[in-house]
């Protein structure tokens, strides 16, 4: 096993945001409170220790032990759910939608970077306790999103009636999404591994969130990793005093909105806050509260209620009233004694819009750390890179500026014409001068001449390099094949495979691997050679 780290930046995968956030960028700095390094963690644990009630922990420990009652746990993460009780104990919390079987790769990165990340920390703050987590979200609604993965190239899918939080739908009918997935797998050991994994999760649980919480836990718990459930009336009833102060309020509207009009400045918004942002969640359905005309009303319902009614409905049935995007960050951080959220590029760029909203109800706001991203190659896959004298780093690049460098690397022609452009420039620059002593018309036919002249320049280094491309085809070719077959659909394969494909190669030191490779705080995407 061989680990390469590359600069964020350098793959092309990451948007500005992200990037400025990583350099320090002066422009992101007031959206965000500590940074991801020791001392951004040093302070982070003096907030919070002030903060965070005692109350607070016993619900939530009591919360996981009811949560986790019909599930064998490991030790480690038993002793993780009790130590909560301790004011010196903390959290790391990572967050992902119920995919079916874990969904694309990059679950398995997030959760390795969370634990990777408490260990770090336990060795840096020895008199604290870390804890991971991963936080189901049990309350989404959006199936589409979740209802396949994909499998050496075949997506594997699982239709049903939509309706209501993904948590509580029934598992019913994946007997038959597990004869299919079953079938492409063969009868290796590690095909057995995955087989059982799949049908002890999805076929012998009731709902997708146990199910989903059975295979997370088979996976992770020997690393203590603890696993919540937010869809909790007990916890639910912690975060009732937010809940009502949006019903009465709407001050995350009113908040988040001030940040996005300062955000938008320099960045692309990725989330825009609704009035109210809280669903009313059914047995069946969940559906947005609107406020209108003095009443508040349930979405594509004929549920309605007083502003008495509906406080009182927040504290007899809190489980009924779920956070949206905007929300749920918060409902997160009154839960937990946390310090950091370690997500993708584009939970990270919704956080960004919630620090002050934060600052106005009076709960810290934690740390974001972008999580790892990680692509895997193969020996053989390593040993073609070399042949065809490509970079790690060039990989990343797009393939027509690659298929461009190369071939141009390779040709036996050797015309730079970025030199013989600048050349062109230059003698231009002293026509300007001279153009300057005359009328403004000669002014603009010089500058219309430059660009004319530059732009045939630029048409005959496109015409070499298409020629060039035509007569290297066998080059073109194995490059092209070779990138797609690392990156498929010219974008990171953690977005597109599933750990199963890997896993049946590999097994279990497949995720070994990856756990040793994972530097969450060293901020740079990791190349793993197999």
């Amino acid at each position: 096993m061989k680990v390469t780290h590359i600069p964020f930046h350098k793959t092309g995968f990451f948007s500005k945001t992200m990037i400025d956030y990583l350099e320090k960028n002066e422009e992101i700095q007031p959206f965000y409170n500590n940074f991801p390094d020791i001392t951004g963690f040093h302070n982070q644990i003096e907030e919070k220790q002030k903060s965070f009630r005692l109350q607070s922990r016993l619900v939530l420990v009591d919360a996981l032990k009811n949560q986790y009652k019909d599930f064998t746990i490991s030790e480690k993460t038993s002793e993780n759910i009790e130590i909560l009780k301790q004011h010196n104990t903390f959290t790391i919390t990572t967050g992902h939608q119920l995919n079916l079987f874990t969904g694309p790769l990059y679950f398995l990165y997030k959760i390795l970077s969370t634990i990777n990340l408490c260990e770090e920390l336990s060795g840096k703050f020895p008199e604290q306790n870390f804890v991971p987590i991963y936080w189901m979200a049990t309350e989404d609604h959006d199936f589409e999103e979740i209802n396949y993965f994909n499998f050496d190239g075949k997506k594997v899918l699982w239709n049903r009636e939509d309706g209501g939080a993904v948590g509580r739908f029934s598992t019913k009918g994946l007997e038959d999404v597990f004869e299919v997935f079953s079938n492409h797998l063969g009868n290796s050991k590690n095909a057995e591994f995955i087989k059982k994994l799949f049908s002890e999760g999805y076929l012998k649980h009731n709902n997708l969130a146990d199910a989903t919480r059975y295979i997370a836990n088979e996976l992770f718990s020997e690393f203590g990793l603890v696993i919540v459930d937010g869809d909790d009336a007990n916890l639910k009833q912690l975060f009732t005093p937010v809940v009502k102060d949006e019903l009465e309020n709407q001050t995350s509207f009113n908040e988040v909105l001030k940040t996005i009009t300062e955000l938008e400045k320099n960045y692309k918004i990725q989330v825009n806050p609704r009035e109210i942002n809280l669903f009313y969640l059914g047995d069946d359905f969940r559906e947005r509260i609107i406020f209108e005309d003095g009443t508040y009303k349930v979405n594509n319902t004929e549920i309605t209620f007083t502003k008495a009614e509906i406080l009182k409905e927040v504290d007899e049935n809190p489980k009924a009233f779920s956070p949206n995007v905007i929300m749920r960050p918060l409902y997160q951080e009154v839960i937990l004694p946390n310090l950091c959220y370690l997500g993708g590029g584009g939970e990270m760029a919704y956080w960004l819009e919630l620090k002050d909203y934060f600052k106005v109800v009076e709960i810290p706001f934690p740390i974001l750390l972008l999580r790892n991203s990680v692509q895997v190659v193969s020996e053989k896959q390593v040993h073609k890179l070399h042949k065809l004298n490509i970079s790690l780093e060039e990989l990343f690049l797009n393939q027509y500026d690659l298929l461009s460098k190369k071939v141009t690397e390779n040709s036996d022609i050797q015309v730079n014409f970025d030199v013989k452009i600048q050349f062109l420039q230059k003698q231009f620059l002293e026509l300007k001068e001279v153009a300057k002593q005359t009328d403004v018309s000669f002014v603009n036919a010089v500058n219309a001449q430059e660009r004319k002249q530059i732009k045939g320049l630029e048409n005959l280094q496109k015409r070499l390099l298409k020629a060039e491309k035509k007569r290297q085809k066998d080059l073109v070719d194995r490059i092209t094949q070779l990138q797609n077959e690392i990156l498929p659909n010219q974008s990171l394969e953690e977005r597109q495979r599933n750990f199963s494909e890997y896993y049946l190669e590999y097994g279990s030191s497949f995720i070994k691997a990856l756990k040793g490779a994972l530097k969450p705080l060293q901020l740079e995407f990791t190349v793993l050679e197999l």
